[in-house]
């Protein structure tokens, strides 16, 4: 019988989430290439949104009323001072002597006091520093909103503005830190998922049954593969030699290469890439998508002959017209004939337009007729052009993987030249996601592949 469950305090649940949300942060940000701290936003019409509105405007509309008054009252304001003070000290690194010696003396909350306290007071020229040490300290992308800072001349919307550029400052560190962290983090970050899926391993010792039935799927495709590139006199012990002759790696980069045409819907994701099933499913979805944008540019191509392959912009064009007629493809309301209907109609106006402009003779409404019939033909899997840019796009994937980590990377393959910039963000996203797993997971996969080609 199993034993009853042991009660689990709120403090122990609380540090077991703590945990996940930490892993699955380092994680984001490690496999994340494009990972970045961005400023909250709340709902417009939302609750939390309203009552910090009337906060902020109650206390904005106190430190106008205050330095209306006759005399003024600067208590809000130095407070504020003081605020910007801490900021701008943040923002410093250990070897910046000089400049935080000005942002203390000039920002001497006890001296700017006695000047208010004796109406000596100039809250424009210290606001004025203020921005120069803005200026100094913020990242080149932030220039035109210090410009503007200037051109303000109201003290009230002046302090507000201030704060809103060091909120954006304050952000721009925080990338910086991510993005410098990042290879330190890696490393941890493999270490602390490993140890951590070792104990959910020793709790449930049948958690690798798919990633067994997985890389089994792999190494057996690999050696069909090769069986079929063997000599037709080659004998059945030949076969076997060709497939006891896979390596650990390459069983391993037809694993991944697998997890590009995956059933999400029929079949359970491996255990030890369950938490980037999301990640492979979106980048399946881009290639989806990418393969018909290529094919439908192979054909534009073939049909309009040479006139515009070198014609500046127009393989942009119809990309452009391709991916916003293609958005949603994935959803089940969508429906791709119709789709693929208006993308030939919208591309042969466009092949005729740009054809015309350049002299050449537009499409009679016979070729017209016929790409629009090949493009609509993309929408089939068994599509002769769809195959061949599909094949060939996995090609580069898997040369992509297997050269990830030396300096030149593969070629494009023929056909593919129209859309090799988005293909390249993707395999560049892709081999980053499959090396960081192969970094946290290898030593189970070595261990799994050992029994696999043993057996082989």
């Amino acid at each position: 019988a199993a034993s009853p469950p042991r009660p689990v305090s709120v403090e122990e649940l609380m540090e077991t989430a703590k945990g996940v949300t930490n892993m699955a942060l380092a994680h984001e940000i490690v496999v994340n290439g494009d990972f970045q701290i961005k400023p909250a936003e709340l709902p417009v019409h939302s609750l939390e949104k309203k009552v910090r509105d009337i906060v902020h405007k109650a206390f904005w509309d106190c430190l106008e009323a205050q330095l209306k008054e006759d005399p003024p009252t600067y208590d809000h304001a130095i407070k504020l001072l003081g605020e910007i003070k801490e900021n701008l000290l943040s923002f410093l690194l250990p070897g910046h002597t000089r400049l935080r010696s000005q942002i203390t003396e000039v920002l001497d909350l006890d001296l700017i006091k006695q000047e208010a306290e004796n109406g000596a007071l100039d809250i424009s020229k210290l606001v004025e520093f203020v921005i120069g040490m803005m200026g100094t300290l913020c990242a080149p992308a932030r220039d035109e909103e210090i410009k503007k800072l200037k051109d303000i001349h109201e003290i009230v919307p002046l302090f507000r503005a201030i704060f809103s550029v060091l909120d954006l400052m304050k952000m721009d560190m925080a990338n910086f830190a991510v993005s410098s962290i990042r290879p330190k983090l890696m490393q941890q970050s493999a270490e602390y998922e490993r140890k951590k899926f070792q104990e959910f391993l020793e709790k449930q010792p049948n958690s690798l049954d798919l990633v067994t039935r997985w890389l089994q799927e792999a190494a057996d495709d690999l050696a069909r593969l090769r069986c079929k590139m063997l000599p037709p006199h080659c004998s059945d012990d030949g076969a076997a030699g060709g497939a006891s002759a896979l390596c650990s790696t390459a069983v391993q980069n037809q694993a991944y290469l697998k997890l590009l045409k995956w059933d999400h819907v029929n079949r359970p994701f491996p255990e030890t890439v369950l938490m980037d099933q999301a990640r492979f499913q979106e980048i399946q979805l881009e290639l989806e998508q990418l393969l018909l944008t290529g094919t439908i540019l192979l054909v534009t191509f073939s049909a309009a002959g040479s006139a515009l392959l070198d014609m500046p912009g127009f393989a942009e064009k119809i990309k452009t017209i391709v991916k916003v007629l293609l958005t949603g493809m994935h959803l089940p309301s969508f429906n791709l004939q119709e789709s693929l209907a208006t993308v030939g109609e919208k591309v042969c106006a466009e092949v005729n337009s740009c054809l015309s402009q350049h002299g050449f003779t537009p499409f009679s409404a016979e070729r017209e007729a016929v790409l629009k019939g090949q493009i609509q033909a993309a929408a089939s899997p068994d599509n002769t052009v769809c195959k061949l840019i599909d094949s060939r796009i996995q090609k580069f994937l898997e040369n992509y993987l297997a050269s990830s980590h030396q300096k030149s990377l593969p070629a494009v393959p023929g056909g593919l030249g129209p859309i090799q910039r988005e293909l390249e963000e993707i395999a560049v996203k892709y081999v980053r996601l499959v090396n960081y797993n192969k970094m946290v997971f290898s030593p189970y996969y070595d261990a799994v592949l050992g029994k696999i080609l043993s057996k082989e």
